[in-house]
């Protein structure tokens, strides 16, 4: 399977799902203490930083976070600020009858992703 792939400028790899089968796959392949990104919003996709949670620091999380955000609807329709949730990969959930690509989580935090960040990224 193929994701959206990303280094972070410390290099940490962060991959993003695609579509509802990828983010599948992406969320599955996430270790319990690695950390995953979606948007508040639905239609984003999952993104998961390959490396554990006491190795990555605040500006790899802000910098995975734009990723994600750069990638989702409420960018692509919108063009205004971001929130995204990120958390562990043991937090992630699934129950039967969730529909491909959706998941719960049980408990998250938040960042903001400003509009000039997502427009800067890449560039």
């Amino acid at each position: 399977m193929k994701f959206r792939e990303f280094k972070t400028s410390s290099g940490k790899i962060v991959l993003a799902g695609k579509d509802a089968e990828s983010n599948e796959k992406l969320v599955e392949q996430a270790g319990e203490n690695e950390i995953v990104l979606h948007t508040a919003e639905p239609g984003s996709p999952f993104a998961n930083i390959k490396e554990s949670m006491g190795k990555t620091c605040r500006k790899d999380i802000k910098e995975a976070a734009i990723f994600c955000a750069r990638y989702s609807q409420d960018w692509r329709d919108n063009k205004k600020d971001v929130v995204v949730h990120y958390f562990l990969g043991k937090e992630v959930f699934k129950t039967k009858g969730m529909k491909l690509g959706t998941f719960g989580v049980k408990k998250f935090n938040k960042i903001i992703v400003k509009k000039e960040e997502i427009e800067r990224f890449g560039k």
